[in-house]
């Protein structure tokens, strides 16, 4: 043994040592043990459950890799099928149905189309109702018809009605009559041709009846059956009583109050 070996023995066999030394141990005990087991738990409860909310999600909503539910993302765009709500506004660019298939849009009320401008100011407007369709602008169509065994109208409550076409408007009625009613005058105006009357009967009532102007004959007029059709200057028309010549003129005095 060296000196220097001999030196460090000694020392350490003369130092002191406690007699009632005290072990701390090193670790969690208790009830903090019990906290920390406890936390642990809840946690892996809690990820279990989220597991399972997130699953569930996935199966009823019907999650796949190109949609979910009835909403399918293409290459085209999205696809919708079967029946859907929509709670906000829908902007889309296009809407069809699938081939053979006719496309459905219901409402408890009205179904209200809107077109605007690049400035957001309403150009055109549809909305189907109760009472039928309403257009707040023109409408260009090359048809329209009403369902089977129902009645065609077209109507403009506070404004007026205009048909018009390079070629020509025709008004057929194949079963049926044809109507044209109005509260004040009806205009029938050719600026080129002329109005074609065709019908095996032309009735044109309550039109006035004009008098002669002599007294004498006063009492022959309420035995009058047979009248003549006159025209005033401005196109009124007056029923003047019949006799062996034109009797218009002895009773143009209709015309003056017209």
């Amino acid at each position: 043994m060296t000196r220097e070996q001999y030196i460090l023995a000694t020392q350490q066999n003369n130092l002191p040592r406690a007699e009632n030394a005290q072990l701390y141990p090193v670790g969690i005990y208790g009830w903090r043990k019990r906290c920390l087991y406890f936390f642990v738990l809840l946690l892996l409860v809690t990820m279990i459950v989220n597991l399972a909310m997130t699953i569930w999600i996935l199966k009823v909503m019907n999650f796949t890799v190109d949609g979910m539910g009835n909403l399918r993302v293409t290459e085209k765009g999205i696809r919708l099928e079967g029946i859907s709500e929509f709670l906000l506004p829908l902007y889309v660019k296009e809407i069809h149905s699938r081939k053979d298939s006719p496309l459905v849009l219901q409402s408890d009320r009205n179904v209200t189309v809107n077109a605007r401008n690049h400035m957001g100011q309403l150009t055109g407007q549809l909305t189907v109702g109760t009472e039928g369709a309403v257009f707040g602008h023109s409408v260009e169509t090359p048809h329209i018809r009403a369902e089977p065994s129902q009645d065609l109208r077209l109507e403009s409550p506070t404004r007026s009605l205009i048909m018009e076409a390079p070629r020509g408007v025709q008004v057929s009625a194949v079963a049926g009559d044809f109507k044209a009613t109005c509260r004040k005058e009806l205009h029938l105006q050719s600026t080129e041709g002329e109005i074609f009357l065709n019908a095996d009967t032309v009735r044109l009532g309550n039109l006035p009846t004009g008098s002669f102007s002599s007294s004498s004959s006063s009492s022959s007029n309420s035995r009058q059956t047979v009248y003549e059709l006159c025209v005033c200057p401005n196109g009124k028309l007056y029923l003047s009583p019949a006799g062996v010549g034109s009797t218009c003129q002895s009773s143009s005095n209709i015309c003056l109050w017209s």
